[in-house]
């Protein structure tokens, strides 16, 4: 099951118990659904969870039945609502007037009990939206073909203290996410509070990848330098020795020259921990530095 299919799953357990939540929720259908105009409303889904609730939703939002039915083993679920008596009842409820033509915008004024707006966006989410898998991409969208509708949506999520975009796709137009803390906090919102804490989870395990990936590559890089190092240091040893002037060195000179060109992997400090009787790193790297100079 993808994530989007377990998100709608989560979504179509939130219990359809007020009436003006319900009708706040089929209104989010309504307006992101394939089509819905004076002459008819279309849903169609292949969430089997969303298919069982679309009609007890709209029996619960306007007492009306759909007019078409899914076939038997669609893969697709199609409802339809073409009765005009009943387009008028679910008009009305919205403050549509049926003699009028039907060009939709979103009544504000009907969202305004508590939880009928969480209710609006879940009803969009369901009917129009869809969310990747987070462990691959942070995207969530919702699609609608009414122009008015989108541009007012995403007015109602920035009042809701979202920071949506806009763009289009076709002849659908899309609000969408890109942030993680966004998708999180919007799915919480709408009543997926399992998948919002998915989202958070897998943020916090991209966070300690790349935190772990940073130090890997710092590592990587500093054990580049301290190999270069050693490197150089060791090819001044060789040419000390190879003119005679090592030999002629003072001991602890030499004991340090003879230390790197066994260990030419170990950092400074490991070096200076190595040495017998152990030095200071700062000891160490002048000793060094001494052999770097006499060998220019």
């Amino acid at each position: 099951m993808s994530f989007a299919s377990e998100v709608k799953e989560e979504l179509c357990r939130e219990p359809l118990l007020q009436r003006s939540r319900a009708q706040a929720e089929a209104y989010g259908v309504l307006l992101f659904c394939n089509r819905y105009t004076a002459g008819g409303a279309r849903i169609v889904t292949e969430s089997p969870d969303f298919a069982r609730r679309l009609p007890e939703l709209f029996d619960r939002a306007f007492g009306v039945a759909f007019d078409v039915l899914p076939e038997p083993g669609a893969s697709k679920q199609v409802f339809q609502l073409t009765s005009a008596a009943k387009l008028a009842a679910v008009g009305e409820s919205f403050g549509y007037d049926p003699g009028e033509t039907l060009a939709h915008h979103i009544n504000f004024a009907v969202l305004e009990e508590e939880g009928c707006r969480s209710a609006f966006f879940r009803g969009a989410f369901l009917a129009g939206g869809a969310v990747t898998d987070p462990t691959k991409r942070y995207h969530l969208e919702l699609a609608t073909s009414h122009y008015n509708v989108s541009r007012e949506l995403s007015a109602l999520l920035v009042e809701e203290g979202f920071d949506p975009k806009e763009t289009t796709r076709k002849s659908n137009y899309l609000t969408y996410f890109k942030q993680s803390q966004a998708i999180g906090r919007f799915l919480d919102c709408i009543g997926a509070p399992d998948a919002a804490e998915r989202v958070r989870s897998v943020r916090a395990e991209k966070a300690v990848l790349v935190g772990v990936y940073r130090r890997m590559n710092c590592d990587a890089a500093n054990l580049d330098k301290v190999v270069d190092a050693a490197q150089e240091q060791i090819a001044a040893i060789r040419l000390l020795e190879e003119r005679g002037v090592l030999d002629d060195l003072p001991d602890k000179l030499k004991a340090t020259a003879q230390l790197r060109v066994e260990h030419p992997e170990l950092t400074l400090s490991q070096l200076a921990e190595a040495s017998d009787p152990p030095v200071t790193k700062s000891c160490l790297n002048h000793r060094l530095r001494k052999l770097m100079e006499l060998a220019k």
